[in-house]
């Protein structure tokens, strides 16, 4: 998977935007207000996705392509190596979704609604 394949991926989904408030590599997605994914141009494709605690540490014993979130909250954040990785295209598409869904459930009904 090449960056503008995921770039388009995550920002499919509803109320979806991006910012780089960390530095200008890092290019945050956001739902709401709050973050559901996080990557960056530079090689090897990586990205960092919010995870419920426990299919995190499975995810991570399954895949060696599955890491603790790189400067994330290492028990509700992964990293996923998107390039010569064991994780196949379906279950990051999974995991995207799974991030995202995630943070979505958690916004108020009043942001959900008004996202459409």
């Amino acid at each position: 998977m090449e960056f503008q394949q995921l770039d388009k991926i995550l920002l499919s989904k509803q109320g979806a935007t991006y910012d780089y408030p960390f530095d200008e590599k890092t290019r945050v997605y956001r739902v709401g207000n709050k973050m559901f994914a996080l990557t960056s141009e530079e090689k090897p494709l990586r990205i960092n996705l919010k995870c419920d605690p426990i299919y995190a540490l499975e995810l991570r014993s399954l895949y060696e392509g599955v890491i603790a979130g790189y400067h994330m909250s290492k028990k509700h954040w992964n990293t996923v190596s998107l390039e010569q990785s064991d994780v196949e295209v379906e279950t990051i598409l999974e995991l995207i979704d799974h991030s995202y869904t995630l943070v979505y459930k958690s916004l108020t009904k009043k942001l959900r609604e008004s996202l459409g």
